[in-house]
């Protein structure tokens, strides 16, 4: 009786032991749930402002980080046509002790000019070299040589082309990034490219573009399909080089193309990707703390 109660007592010994390292594992960040300690001389605070993009000024704002700074640099880009914006994430990385630069691309949401696909890759360019202007870091106690992009849908293909293609970005991160290449179609065999067209361009109203200025779903479908190519992230794998992605999946429809990018960047030397994948929907609806999790645990490896 005695070795059976001795028994007993070790396997709830283990038992406690081992929930607690779980919830050691999955313990939430501290930016979740407590806000950082009040800084008189350098509150956390928001600017509004507009960046300049090819002679259209966008919509942006920053949310600042409390503390004299310089602080490390999001970008948080939004996606297509930018309903969920993910706003609760910006707060989060704030407290976490991060600007977060969000803004509008041309044509979108109120930005002056005309929204395109193409539009968005260069205004995400110009974004970044905003916040590289010597004098645009100081007003946003910023650090301009600690840029991070994380993206969400639209805004992970976004992230994906300038995280890959700028070597001087510290990070990427991609939330249910759609890639332009499996979205037009890939290679085309049933059907035949006509009938793809249509069906791109179904796709894209139904993703409801009356938020965005001088674009319709034709324009938008040719401009994917003439960039089809070179516009397919998983080709962008090498670019990557040791540089941290961070791969966020759900179950979207979306998960195939960003894993093939993720398994892609493994094979090269040093590779650092984190793959997280949510059971939930586009817009991680009910798993938002969960999101914010990931994102945080993510970027505190960087810092």
């Amino acid at each position: 009786m005695l070795r059976v109660a001795v028994r007993s007592v070790c396997a709830a010994v283990c038992v406690v032991l081992l929930t607690a390292g779980l919830c050691f594992a999955q313990k939430a960040p501290a930016a979740l749930s407590a806000d950082p300690p009040l800084d008189k001389a350098h509150p956390a605070g928001m600017e509004s402002f507009q960046i300049p993009s090819h002679g259209e000024p966008m919509n942006a704002i920053a949310y600042i980080a409390a503390g004299e700074g310089p602080h490390p640099v999001v970008m948080l880009l939004h996606g297509f046509p930018g309903n969920e914006k993910n706003l609760d994430l910006a707060q989060a990385i704030r407290r976490a002790g991060w600007d977060v630069i969000f803004f509008n691309y041309r044509g979108s949401w109120g930005t002056s000019g005309a929204f395109s696909f193409s539009h968005a890759i260069e205004d995400t360019a110009a974004a970044i070299a905003y916040v590289r202007v010597p004098a645009n870091a100081v007003k946003l106690r910023a650090n301009p040589n600690r840029i991070v992009l994380i993206g969400h849908s639209m805004g992970g293909f976004m992230a994906a082309y300038a995280g890959s293609h700028d070597q001087a970005i510290v990070g990427t991160g991609l939330i249910s990034a759609a890639n332009f290449y499996d979205w037009s179609g890939g290679e085309v065999k049933a059907g035949g490219e006509a009938a793809n067209r249509t069906r791109l361009i179904k796709s894209i109203v139904d993703n409801d573009i009356l938020p965005l200025a001088g674009c319709t779903g034709e324009r938008l479908a040719d401009d994917m399909l003439s960039h089809r190519k070179q516009w397919n992230f998983v080709e962008y794998a090498a670019m990557f080089g040791s540089r941290p992605l961070l791969v966020v999946t759900s179950d979207d429809g979306l998960a195939g193309p960003a894993g093939r990018l993720a398994a892609a960047v493994k094979q090269t030397p040093n590779a650092r990707v984190t793959e997280e994948h949510l059971v939930t929907d586009h817009s991680y609806s009910d798993h938002r703390i969960a999101l914010e999790t990931t994102v945080l645990h993510w970027l505190g490896t960087l810092q």
